[in-house]
């Protein structure tokens, strides 16, 4: 599992590799007031994961980001600079809805909803269709409070990078070398032939391409971020809106 501040990642049993979780790499700032659908996911009050709104009352992150042991995860929306909450208005008690096919990031599947103890008055942001298809080297971008260096350390201010998606064969390659095979329904975008990505502390923000949320940050290499070296991988958000959809089917 992760730690708190340091290590935002889930550790896979029998592999180095690690979940991803942190910071916005060679990125910049967002404006106040911009990405409003941007979520703090927390626990006991730290940030450990992003996420973001798809409705009123329900955001969307990684189910890797579940903490499961001594955890009193809440959401925060509303704000880009952690460092100025008001606890009354802008943070939401949540109740976790886990993908129940996940294992860890390798086997897939990683995606959680958290329901929200209130609505939000934040933007959504709009999902794909079902089985929507991303070519490669579409522009994207990709948000959070993650790390900004390899065992770096969270920031307080909203930061966003531009990244382009990545084909899935091209994206297999560096990682056969590294010997890992990919999950199935998985995005890749950064981090590859590009000193830009995502980083511990960013797991489950969103990949967003044409205004249109199409990933949730889910792993890089071994928590390194001194890309370039292989892609970042995202959980492929199509694949999952029949699960998203169906209350009875979630969980």
């Amino acid at each position: 599992m992760y730690r708190l501040h340091k290590l935002l990642f889930l550790v896979l049993a029998c592999s180095v590799q690690k979940a991803l979780g942190g910071e916005i790499i060679k990125g910049n700032e967002v404006p106040p007031k911009s990405l409003q659908y941007m979520a703090s996911v927390q626990n006991n009050g730290k940030h450990i994961c992003g996420g973001f709104l798809i409705r009123k009352d329900i955001v969307l992150t990684a189910a890797h980001c579940d903490p499961k042991k001594n955890s009193n995860v809440t959401v925060v929306l509303g704000t880009h600079d952690l460092s100025k909450v008001n606890e009354r208005t802008m943070r939401y008690n949540v109740k976790k809805c886990k993908h129940r096919d996940f294992k860890n990031t390798l086997n897939g599947n990683d995606i959680m909803m958290l329901k929200l103890s209130r609505p939000s008055t934040m933007t959504t942001i709009k999902l794909p269709k079902r089985n929507m298809k991303i070519k490669g080297n579409t522009p994207c971008v990709v948000a959070g409070w993650g790390f900004t260096r390899s065992n770096g350390a969270v920031v307080d201010k909203l930061r966003e990078v531009n990244v382009a998606t990545i084909d899935r064969r091209t994206c297999q390659q560096p990682w056969t070398k590294v010997k890992k095979t990919l999950p199935a329904n998985i995005i890749c975008a950064g981090g590859y032939r590009t000193d830009k990505g995502a980083c511990q502390g960013d797991s489950g923000g969103p990949l967003v391409c044409n205004k249109t949320a199409v990933g949730i940050v889910s792993f890089n290499l071994n928590s390194d971020c001194t890309y370039p070296n292989v892609p970042n991988i995202y959980t492929e958000i199509s694949k999952f809106v029949a699960w998203i959809d169906y209350p009875k089917k979630r969980c």
